[in-house]
C-alpha cells in the first residue's frame, strides 16, 4: 500500500476505500481503476464481478448523529457518481457496451462495520 499524505481526515479516508477494496476482492470482484475523477465527478473504485461493470461508492462515518454512511449520499452526490460513470464508459472502448451496476460500501463506527449494497442505481432506467 503506497503512503499517503494529506490531512488526517483524508488518510482516513484513504484507509477506509483500501477497507472497501479489500473487502471486494474477498467477494471475486477485481479492480479496474480507483479514484476516476473528470469534470462530471468522481469514483471511488471502478470493478469487475465477471462481465459486469460495478461503480462504487464508499463512505465512512464514525457516528450515527448524522444518519451514517448510507444517509450521506445525496440525490446530487447520486447524479455526480451517474455521471462520472457514463463518461468512464463512454470514453474507453474495453469499458463500452458493459453492463454497470452501481454498489456502496459503507463502513460506520469507529472499528467499522462492512455493508455492501448491490445494484442501488440503474443507467438504463430498469
Amino acid at each position: 500500500m503506497a503512503f499517503r499524505t494529506g490531512s488526517f481526515r483524508q488518510r482516513l479516508g484513504w484507509q477506509r476505500e483500501n477497507q472497501a477494496l479489500s473487502f471486494l476482492k474477498t467477494q471475486g470482484l477485481t479492480l479496474v481503476t480507483r479514484n476516476f475523477t473528470c469534470r462530471a465527478g468522481e469514483i471511488d473504485l471502478v470493478m469487475n464481478d465477471g462481465p459486469t461493470l460495478v461503480s462504487v461508492e464508499v463512505r465512512y462515518r464514525s457516528g450515527r448523529s448524522h444518519g451514517g454512511a448510507i444517509a450521506s449520499i445525496t440525490t446530487a452526490k447520486q447524479q455526480r457518481w451517474v455521471r462520472a460513470t457514463e463518461y468512464l464508459v463512454a470514453s474507453s472502448r474495453s469499458l463500452a457496451g458493459r453492463c454497470v451496476r452501481f454498489d456502496v460500501v459503507a463502513l460506520d463506527g469507529k472499528e467499522p462495520r462492512i455493508v455492501w449494497l448491490q445494484d442501488v442505481l440503474r443507467l438504463d432506467g430498469r
